[in-house]
């Protein structure tokens, strides 16, 4: 804030913040939702047990209550929903303090004057733009040859100039090499362009995720070692289903949430069908914000596609320039010939809002011309949408 006030005519002097209590509201924000899950299941008169479980067999699951006594529920089905813990790194162990993962790096007290990240996906980059902004040093390193290298490159290529610019070092297509605790600090050398030796008060792990998988009865794993399901998410045990993170990426919440319902859904209501994951909407929580949904330009290519590129800068959209937010862009891919959106890109502020219009467009199988009649609101951060649309095919207004 403090950074940027004079461009908005602000002036302030010794800006402070308080590091606990910043933690201490994020803690307390993630204990009122699930508090509200909690009165959802007595609202349902769905019975909460809490404890460490097995399964024996299929119909039945046998925990340990806070006495430590041992209960047996049963029914007909099962459904595993354990989700995914972080990846540990060979040679780094996680000690909670000068080696943490993502749950550690939410509650870490005191703030670290000098963070090195290990992985550029969301939640590496997440984290460098979190601690950044609060003044930590911060030094990204990342195995592949970008930032999110999920996301569409050029949408990553604009995001790695953006933290760069903001501070974050950032070390591409770099492996981390030998490491060690030493007084109390974290070192290692990292091999990319060229060998160097990174030091700090901590590093961050945030090299991908392992399946939570539940002891007791045998069920088939795939080779990276989630549990394998089949079209309704019934593992190889009948009447054992799985969904969410358990099963493999992407390891997102809101695709969590839509996987058990479909299961649910296929379980108890006659004639449904449930789907398996295609689209789904990807998002990053830094500054610019980025998202996405459907194929990449590489993708598109790959496949031998034939597709029309519409791009629009949020430095031509009226309500980004009266925020301050101009850095950024969208991307569409426009199939030919019949001009269905194939992917859509977008680096920028709110990006992870504007995301929805455009898979909501993908899921009704709208096409450019469409979401070009339709009448975006004027001054939005959406009216990009239309005017990406259009850039497709030479005719957007703005640029």
């Amino acid at each position: 804030m403090q950074k940027r006030a004079a461009e908005f005519g602000f002036r302030f002097e010794k800006l402070s913040y308080d590091w606990p209590k910043i933690i201490s509201r994020s803690r307390s924000v993630a204990d009122k939702l699930a508090g509200g899950v909690e009165f959802l299941f007595k609202k349902n008169k769905i019975d909460y047990l809490r404890g460490e479980a097995t399964i024996p067999a299929a119909g039945k699951v046998t925990y340990k209550d806070r006495n430590a006594k041992e209960e047996t529920a049963e029914g007909d089905h099962i459904l595993l929903a354990t989700g995914a813990a972080s990846r540990e790194m060979p040679g780094l162990p996680i000690n909670g303090k000068t080696v943490v993962n993502s749950h550690d790096a939410m509650i870490i007290d005191p703030q670290p004057k000098r963070l090195i990240v290990i992985g550029a996906g969301a939640i590496g980059v997440e984290f460098a733009y979190f601690f950044n902004a609060f003044g930590t040093e911060v030094t990204l390193v990342e195995m592949l040859p970008n930032v999110l290298p999920v996301e569409d490159t050029e949408i990553s290529v604009a995001l790695e100039k953006s933290l760069s610019k903001q501070g974050i070092k950032i070390f591409t297509n770099t492996k981390v090499g030998a490491a060690k605790i030493e007084k109390g600090q974290v070192r290692m050398s990292i091999e990319g362009k060229q060998a160097q030796e990174l030091e700090g008060d901590c590093a961050l792990i945030a090299i991908g995720v392992s399946p939570v998988i539940p002891a007791g009865v045998p069920i088939t794993l795939d080779k990276k070692g989630f549990i394998s399901v089949d079209d309704r998410y019934q593992t190889n045990v009948p009447g054992i289903f799985a969904a969410g993170d358990v099963i493999g990426p992407p390891w997102l919440a809101h695709v969590a949430m839509w996987e058990a319902i479909q299961t649910v859904e296929g379980i108890f209501t006659t004639g449904f069908r449930p789907q398996r994951l295609k689209e789904f909407p990807g998002c990053t929580y830094c500054q610019p914000q980025v998202a996405s949904i459907g194929l990449t330009e590489r993708a598109a290519k790959e496949q031998g596609l034939q597709f029309k590129l519409g791009k629009f800068p949020f430095s031509a959209n009226g309500k980004a320039l009266a925020a301050g937010e101009p850095e950024g862009f969208i991307k569409l891919l426009v199939g030919e010939p019949h001009g269905e959106i194939l992917g859509a890109h977008i680096v920028g502020a709110e990006a992870t809002e504007l995301i929805a219009e455009l898979g909501l467009a993908m899921k009704l199988e709208a096409t450019y011309e469409e979401i070009e009649a339709t009448i975006h609101a004027h001054p939005t951060l959406s009216e990009t949408v239309h005017e990406a649309a259009g850039a497709a095919f030479g005719e957007a207004i703005h640029i």
